[in-house]
């Protein structure tokens, strides 16, 4: 228990609510619906009908009644309301019929309507840091009751042999069933749990994983439940990638439907995903022919470097070997994001096998794309195209002295043309959602607000 609490502890002093992250906003919809699930998954009422014409170890025989049996469960409607700081406020409007002999020797029926009330609040499992609802006060209150009895009866003697029946049968057989619902939506929230309980963390290619931890007890207020993430993301090797950029605050956008939940992504927790993914966009480009460029040889470079054809009058075809040294970065204004590579470009003459091939010249280049998103898969998707070139200077030249910027339209469409297709390639691995209460994103809307990416998530 000790090494639980310290791990959480630890988690919670690396990754607080003012770091960038992730949040989500669950409204009535999701709740909705994972409870409804929970409640049909679970077929908790008709398990709680058979049980009910069991005799129970310890439990008294209701006076005036014997065989006791509950049929004819009505599917039931289920309301809930938010209630801020607390949890949830929950009313299951159902019906059922109880059967037996009654104390006139005959056979009775007994239908009846009813709403069980619960306040489900929500806490924070001290074992496993993981939200969990735990309902209070539950009521069973009785809408309509009909009964076949004698309309000769005497209507108090009916009354009160109702009125002891009925509370004596309906809360210890309804109320369970809202722990036992609650049960089936608290396992969904699994996937979150710190270490050591959690599950495997999601990969993310092969250069790394991310898993997403809550940093607190979810808060409730009038209209949903805030949660906020602390995304670890590590390396392969085991070692974590801090979320940089503390100073780029994020927050939820108004103006979504009331009851509609979303999720936030911000842009330094993208940027921290893709700094695993900063070596696979190394790469070493050998062919000559690329797509609508000009051959990719020493003849073609004389025409922005005069240098080049006395260098080599004869043409050589070239390899372009680019290498990103620092690590990516995300940022998102609204309606748009841009990713930031800076690294370099150098260019060699290409040699025949097992010779060693000759560097013309290496550059610096600083470069962004614009991105754009999209879910597949329970997975986000980034698909990008080159914005411009933003600088470019000469750090080493085997040919003399020239100007660089001469170069800058040559390298610019190359980048578009040879470089992109690369990057886009690597970014196919998708980049891992929240998983728990069987979310699916796939249906969800992408919005980029200021320094994160909104997810509108949306039901089937």
């Amino acid at each position: 228990m000790l090494r639980i609490l310290g791990l959480a502890l630890c988690s919670l002093l690396t990754c607080t609510r003012a770091e960038p992250g992730a949040g989500l906003r669950l409204g009535m919809d999701i709740m909705n619906r994972e409870v409804q699930s929970a409640m049909d998954e679970s077929h908790i009422l008709e398990k709680m009908a058979a049980e009910a014409g069991k005799k129970q170890p310890g439990m008294k025989p209701i006076k005036g009644i014997t065989n006791l049996k509950v049929k004819d469960v009505q599917l039931p409607v289920i309301t809930l309301n938010f209630v801020p700081g607390v949890g949830i406020f929950q009313c299951v409007s159902t019906g059922m019929t109880i059967t037996g002999k009654s104390f006139m020797g005959g056979n009775m029926e007994i239908i009846v309507t009813v709403n069980i009330t619960a306040t489900n609040r929500l806490l924070r499992d001290e074992d496993t840091g993981l939200p969990v609802f735990k309902s209070e006060g539950c009521e069973v209150i009785l809408v309509s009751v009909k009964t076949n009895l004698p309309s000769n009866m005497l209507p108090k003697v009916v009354n009160k042999f109702l009125d002891s029946t009925l509370h004596k049968v309906l809360p210890g057989l309804m109320c369970p069933a809202i722990d036992a619902v609650l049960g089936y939506v608290n396992r969904k929230w699994t996937n979150l749990s710190e270490p050591p309980l959690h599950t495997d963390p999601m990969p993310v290619g092969q250069m790394g994983t991310v898993k997403y931890v809550l940093t607190s007890t979810p808060a409730t207020t009038a209209s949903y439940i805030q949660v906020d993430f602390c995304p670890v993301v590590q390396e392969q090797k085991g070692k974590t990638i801090q979320l940089a950029g503390a100073g780029e605050a994020f927050t939820f956008p108004e103006g979504y439907a009331e009851g509609s939940s979303q999720l936030l992504l911000s842009a330094t927790l993208l940027s921290s995903e893709l700094a695993l993914l900063q070596k696979s966009f190394h790469v070493n480009i050998k062919n000559t022919m690329i797509g609508e460029l000009p051959p990719q040889t020493t003849e073609t470079l004389a025409g922005f470097i005069p240098e080049m054809a006395v260098a080599y009058p004869k043409s050589k075809p070239l390899m372009t070997q680019i290498r990103i040294n620092k690590p990516p970065k995300i940022t998102m204004k609204t309606g748009k994001s841009l990713l930031y590579l800076h690294g370099t470009l150098e260019m060699f003459v290409a040699q025949r096998q097992g010779k060693a091939t000759t560097s013309l010249f290496r550059l610096e280049v600083h470069f962004n794309l614009k991105v754009q998103y999209s879910v597949h898969e329970n997975r986000l998707q980034m698909t990008t195209s080159l914005d411009r070139l933003l600088s470019l200077s000469r750090k080493s030249s085997s040919i003399g002295s020239f100007n660089e910027k001469e170069l800058t339209g040559f390298i610019t469409d190359y980048l578009e043309e040879a470089y992109i297709p690369v990057v886009n390639d690597v970014l196919q691995v998708g980049l891992p959602l929240p998983d728990f209460l069987a979310m699916n994103y796939n249906l969800a809307e992408l919005d980029i607000v200021e320094n994160a990416l909104m997810l509108d998530l949306k039901l089937e």
